[in-house]
């Protein structure tokens, strides 16, 4: 589904969120599941993921949300070495030092998870249409209706654009990406994200002592192999768990190439509590993980 079509389908969801967040999140929830949403008892990892959008306001979610500025928290936490190299930042992406920089880069739009260019040299860089995008880009706004506040403008940070280097990927099936859970500061869960540049997208579930999570997924097609454990596994998993320990939930997402960990994002809200669990007992299962404040939700 295309931008225009899905906010077109959604616009009256947009409109009933300014009414009632809560009632507009159950619409969606039972559409998007195919089952009640219980804010009240939340069970599953998807139900306690609608109940952090309506009820959990850390005010560090916005600045770990944007892909500038959740650089300074990683360097305050110790990881600054994970990072990968900056070779840009503005708020005008018409003053891209196009001519300074490698043959290979990423440009990406800091609040959004799509609004990405890739640029690895195998054609040439159409810089009026790279400045076009951008500032469209910085434009959108997220969807009100998901509920996801901590984004942009609503979080109360301001769009701006990075340009990164070009990880390059050690095979030719691109960048694996693990994806590690954390629940109260604890890793639980690795999903592993392969395939991505073969026209496929697998994930696998691994748990901390890297057995794979038999016949579950989070609604994509499992790849059908075991992954090796990675050597840095126990060095990625101590990141994580610092770089969540100030959230009730935060997914911490990594790369590893050449042995080494490069920090991807901090994701608060994965698939926005909409992707579907294959079976629904996983996830329950990943949700009995995922403890919220006893004083805010009955019991």
């Amino acid at each position: 589904m295309n931008t225009m079509v899905k906010n077109a389908v959604l616009a009256p969801f947009n409109a009933l969120y300014a009414v009632s967040p809560e009632l507009c999140l159950k619409a969606l929830f039972r559409i998007k599941q195919g089952y009640a949403l219980d804010l009240e008892h939340p069970k599953t990892f998807s139900e306690k993921i609608q109940w952090i959008k309506l009820h959990d306001h850390n005010p560090l979610m916005p600045r770990c949300a944007d892909k500038y500025t959740v650089r300074g928290y990683v360097e305050e936490c110790g990881y600054g070495l994970y990072l990968n190299e900056l070779l840009w930042h503005g708020s005008d992406p018409a003053r891209i030092p196009f001519d300074e920089l490698p043959e290979k880069y990423v440009v990406k739009v800091t609040h959004g998870s799509t609004f990405n260019i890739i640029v690895d040299g195998s054609e040439p860089v159409d810089r009026d249409e790279v400045v076009r995008k951008c500032r469209k880009w910085l434009k959108a706004k997220f969807l009100p209706c998901y509920g996801e506040w901590f984004y942009g403008r609503s979080g109360g940070v301001e769009p701006s654009v990075v340009v990164e280097r070009f990880i390059e990927s050690d095979g030719d099936s691109g960048l694996d990406d693990y994806k590690v859970f954390a629940m109260n500061g604890k890793a639980v869960l690795t999903l592993v994200c392969t395939g991505r540049t073969a026209n496929a997208h697998y994930e696998d579930c691994y748990d901390m002592d890297w057995n794979l999570i038999e016949g579950c997924d989070m609604g994509e097609e499992r790849s059908g192999r075991t992954i090796p454990k990675p050597a840095c596994f126990d060095e990625m998993i101590t990141a994580a768990e610092s770089l969540a320990m100030p959230f009730n939930h935060a997914r911490v997402d990594f790369y590893i190439v050449g042995g080494k960990l490069i920090f991807g994002e901090i994701t608060f809200t994965s698939g926005s509590g909409f992707d579907k669990f294959h079976p629904y007992a996983f996830d329950e299962w990943l949700g009995g993980w995922l403890k919220l404040p006893s004083s805010e939700v009955r019991r």
